[in-house]
């Protein structure tokens, strides 16, 4: 893994001396699959390009320097832990609705000696304390973007961002959620597709720039949420 992930960064432009710690990380992860269910790409080659390189692809992109990122939904620390190996000033919050994923992931920032990555537990659309408190909201997640705009734009401080990673055939889905954004206080910045390296995979990073505060009211509950989008 650590060949393919150190060709793939200097391909994104990025440092390669971060590739011996991704690999570990890809290592940990297959280990742990084994008995937990974090991933259904069980190929090492895989592991690489399709979580480690389409990861990191954000950090070749946007400058994460010093930022606060929240990940919701962040599954297997994806795109979250990887951002932060490649950033090592990118303060880190993993939020996910299951603890032992959370366990596992502060067991691996720890063998991989990572500082400035905190878990939470909790449901993304109860934000409390850490509505507005961020840079960046990240999701590499399956939902509808519009789900995905009510559940993390309120994480995100104005000004800031959130990068919701996307299929390159994801134009209708966009369209759908341009009500949705506007109502949370974001608007559409850019849409960047990209390809993995050493991959006939390409993949779409729809940036949304938070303009204004989230009315309160949003999120709503996510039953009303899945069952009436915005």
């Amino acid at each position: 893994m650590t060949e393919i992930i150190q060709q793939g960064l200097a391909a994104f432009g990025l440092d390669p001396a971060a590739a011996p710690v991704l690999a570990r990380y890809g290592q940990l992860l297959l280990e742990k699959n084994q008995v937990m269910n974090l991933t259904a790409i069980t190929e090492p080659a895989q592991v690489a390009t399709l979580h480690m390189l389409d990861c990191a692809a954000l950090a070749s992109h946007w400058d994460l320097t010093g930022k606060r990122l929240i990940d919701v939904g962040t599954g297997a620390g994806f795109p979250g832990v990887v951002l932060r190996v490649l950033v090592p000033s990118l303060r880190v919050t993993l939020l996910d609705s299951l603890q032992k994923r959370l366990t596992w992931l502060e067991e691996l920032s720890e063998a991989l000696e990572l500082s400035e990555i905190h878990t939470l537990h909790g449901r993304a659309e109860e934000p409390g304390a850490l509505r507005e408190r961020f840079d960046i909201a990240t999701a590499r997640a399956v939902a509808d973007l519009s789900v995905l705009c009510e559940l993390c734009l309120p994480y995100v401080a104005a000004g800031g961002l959130f990068l919701a990673m996307k299929g390159v055939d994801s134009e209708a889905e966009i369209s759908r959620a341009k009500n949705a954004i506007r109502l949370l206080g974001g608007r559409i910045e850019s849409v960047w597709d990209y390809d993995i390296p050493g991959t006939k995979v390409a993949h779409r990073v729809v940036a949304i720039r938070k303009t204004s505060s989230t009315p309160p009211k949003y999120p709503r509950r996510f039953a009303q949420i899945k069952k009436q989008p915005l």
